[in-house]
């Protein structure tokens, strides 16, 4: 059974999503992916769905939602996004803090470099699961 991988942050709004959206599209494979956080938006936010749909074809808008974190299932390993203090706590079998800058508010080329981070540490995850060198 695939490991189910919940990234988190406060408003589940912008990293986190990019990171689900991220993760369903390279390292479905590996891992089941969700995003959630404690106090939500009304809406994902509008430039990370623009940089999502520019670099990866995905219109998350479509796809996804922002969430509470009661609303998805048990997860496996819990990924912080960089909220510090405030981050939600998620029980798991395994847990990192990938202490993201948040983009929001910030030009687009900001945006484009988050997104290339969260790739590159979604890849990088997967290989770890794969060669089981995270225990679960």
């Amino acid at each position: 059974m695939k490991p189910k991988v919940a990234f988190i942050c406060v408003h589940n709004s912008c990293r986190s999503q990019m990171a689900e959206a991220i993760a369903k599209l390279i390292a479905s494979d590996v891992f089941d992916a969700y995003s959630a956080g404690t106090e939500i938006k009304s809406e994902i936010n509008q430039d990370a769905v623009k940089t999502i749909k520019e670099l990866y074809g995905i219109d998350m808008s479509k796809t996804q939602y922002p969430k509470l974190i009661s609303e998805i299932p048990e997860v496996d390993i819990v990924i912080k996004m960089g909220c510090n203090v405030n981050c939600p706590f998620l029980p798991a079998k395994y847990e990192e803090d990938w202490g993201l800058e948040d983009p929001t508010g910030k030009g687009e080329e900001e945006f484009k470099k988050t997104a290339l981070i969260i790739e590159q540490k979604v890849r990088d995850l997967a290989k770890r699961i794969k060669n089981g060198e995270i225990a679960m």
